[in-house]
C-alpha cells in the first residue's frame, strides 16, 4: 500500500466483515481498548493533562475513545477516519460528539483547537508518520501516539512479516525511530510508557485448553522478560510502546 487510495481500500475490506467475524473483531478492538486507555490515561496523569476535548486520528470503530468516555476522560470525544465504513459504525456510539470522514492527511480542526490528539496504532501504517504527526501537533496541544515496536527478532520471520503486510503495516519501528519520528514533527517526549501485550490479549484468539495454555505461557515469559530486561524484551518481541508528545520546552 503506497497511497492514501490503498489505505482506505484496505480499511473498507477491514470493517466489511459478515456478522460473525464483525462481532469477534468488535470484541478484539473492545479488548485492545483497555488497554490503550490505560496508556493515554496514565500518560495525561503524569503531565497534569485534563483534556475538555479529544481528537482521535485514526479512530477505527471508536472503541478507544468508548473506552475513555466509560472512564469519564477527554472530555467532547471527536474521531476522524479516512473510511466510511469504519465512520458509520463509530458514529452509531452516543457517547461521541463527531466522527467525520476525513483524506488522511489533513485535519479541518484549526491551529491548537483541540486539548489532546491521539494516534492510536496509526504510525505505522503510514508512508511519512512524522507528516501526520505534525499535521495532528498543529491542531492538538498534545498528542499520545502508540505503536508496535518491531524491529526485532520475532517480527523478522517471514510469517511475521507476512502478517504485519496483511494489517497493512509500513513502518517496522523501534523507540529511537519513534523518537525521531516526533522531533521531525516539532515536538518532544515528554513520557512515555511499553507494554508487553497482557495475557487476555495473548489468548484472545486461542481455541482449545492446550493453545489458551500456550498462550498463558507465552504471555508470562514476556512479561517477566519485558520487568527484568526490557531492552533485551524490546530486541526479542513486539511491545507497544506509547507516548506523550508535546511542543518544544
Amino acid at each position: 500500500m503506497q497511497d492514501a487510495a490503498d489505505l482506505v481500500r484496505f480499511y473498507d475490506e477491514a470493517y466489511s466483515h459478515d456478522a460473525d467475524s464483525g462481532a469477534l473483531y468488535a470484541r478484539w478492538r473492545a479488548l485492545g481498548a483497555v488497554g490503550k486507555a490505560d496508556h493515554v490515561i496514565e500518560l495525561c496523569r503524569r503531565e497534569r493533562i485534563s483534556p475538555r476535548s479529544t481528537l482521535e486520528i485514526g479512530c477505527g470503530d471508536g472503541a478507544l475513545l468508548s473506552e475513555l468516555s466509560r472512564r469519564g476522560f477527554g472530555g467532547s470525544l471527536q474521531g476522524v477516519e479516512i473510511t466510511q465504513g469504519a465512520v458509520d459504525i463509530a458514529s452509531r456510539r452516543p457517547e461521541l460528539a463527531s466522527v467525520e470522514l476525513y483524506d488522511g492527511l489533513h485535519l479541518s480542526e484549526a491551529d491548537g483547537a483541540i486539548d489532546l490528539g491521539i494516534l492510536s496504532h496509526v504510525l505505522e501504517h503510514v508512508p511519512d508518520p512524522a507528516v501526520l504527526l505534525a499535521e495532528a501537533a498543529r491542531a492538538c496541544r498534545a498528542v499520545v501516539v502508540e505503536v508496535p515496536l518491531e524491529a526485532n527478532w520475532s517480527a523478522r520471520r517471514a510469517g511475521k512479516r507476512e502478517h504485519a503486510a496483511e494489517v497493512g503495516h509500513l513502518q517496522r519501528l523501534d523507540r529511537d525511530a519513534m523518537r525521531t519520528i516526533v522531533i521531525r514533527a516539532g515536538m518532544r517526549v515528554a513520557c512515555e510508557v511499553e507494554d508487553p501485550l497482557p495475557r487476555r490479549a495473548q489468548v484472545f484468539f486461542a481455541r482449545g485448553r492446550s493453545a489458551r495454555a500456550l498462550g498463558t505461557c507465552k504471555w508470562a515469559v514476556r512479561a517477566a522478560l519485558h520487568r527484568l530486561a526490557p531492552g533485551l524484551a524490546r530486541r526479542l518481541f513486539t511491545v507497544h510502546y506509547a507516548c506523550l508528545c508535546l511542543p518544544p520546552a
